[in-house]
This record gives structure tokens, C-alpha cells and sequence, in this order.
């Protein structure tokens, strides 16, 4: 009986004394199934950690889905995610992603109009468009939360 209590109690520890992590909430990824930057943006957000649920959809279903979180066709581009309540627009860099979840501001979400150049999912060589990453406020409007140079 006492090797059993020991080995039971053994095999508890990993338990107890391992941290508590929070789950890593599913972002929920709507894209045109031929699109192959955005395939290539969901592969950068996955590496930085992130798990993401692809939807194929029609141009149809994604203008809809935009139009509902609140995305413009000026804040558009070619692929929406959601996740924990924010809309993530086109080529949004996962650090942004994760300051976003981490500060917690009152807004719709994140976007990167444009498909731009050497954003995640647009890289092309050394070639590199400044962007900015937008916070989209209710309403339509934006300011900057994150500039790349």
C-alpha cells in the first residue's frame, strides 16, 4: 500500500507543481480559398503561437463577414480573423495581435489595409513597404497603433 500512496503521489507532482497557462484562444480566419498570402499569414500567426480555424469562403461571404465587424472597404483587404471579441483585418503582424489582447482597448479591432509589401504573409525578398497596423475604433474610424518601417 505505501508503494502505491508513493507512486500515485509521484505521479501527482507534474500536476501541482506545474504553472497554470491560459488557453490560447482560436482565432476564427476567413479567406478566399485561393489565396495564397493569406495562407502564408496564417503560417506566420501560427508561429508565433497562435491557433487558428480557416474558413473558405465566397467574396460574397467575406465582404458580409467585413461588413458586419465593422471593417470598411478604405480598412479592407483580403482576409478577416476574429478572435476574442476583435476583428483582425489583412496583413496584422502577430506582435500586434498579442499587444492588442494584451491592452485590452475599446475599439473593433486591428487592420492593415492594402495588401502591403513585406507585411506578414506579403514578404517578397528584401523588398519592404512602410506600413501602419490601424486600431479601428466603432464607428469606421482609425488611428495608428503600430507603425513598420
Amino acid at each position: 500500500m505505501k508503494r502505491r500512496d508513493l507512486i500515485l503521489t509521484a505521479l501527482s507532482l507534474p500536476l501541482v507543481a506545474a504553472p497554470a497557462y491560459a488557453a490560447v484562444p482560436d482565432m476564427e480566419v476567413l479567406k478566399s480559398p485561393t489565396c495564397g498570402c493569406c495562407s502564408a499569414w496564417i503560417n506566420h500567426i501560427e508561429n508565433a503561437g497562435f491557433t487558428t480555424k480557416a474558413h473558405d469562403v465566397s467574396q460574397e461571404m467575406l465582404w458580409d463577414a467585413k461588413a458586419r465587424a465593422g471593417i470598411t472597404p478604405e480598412l479592407s483587404s483580403c482576409h478577416t480573423a476574429m478572435i476574442e471579441g476583435y476583428v483582425i483585418e489583412g496583413h496584422v503582424p502577430a506582435d500586434d495581435i498579442k499587444r492588442l489582447l494584451s491592452e485590452r482597448p475599446e475599439a473593433l479591432g486591428l487592420a492593415v489595409p492594402g495588401m502591403p509589401v513585406g507585411s506578414p504573409g506579403m514578404e517578397n525578398a528584401d523588398q519592404r513597404d512602410s506600413f501602419d497596423t490601424l486600431l479601428v475604433l466603432s464607428g469606421g474610424a482609425s488611428v495608428v497603433f503600430q507603425s513598420h518601417a
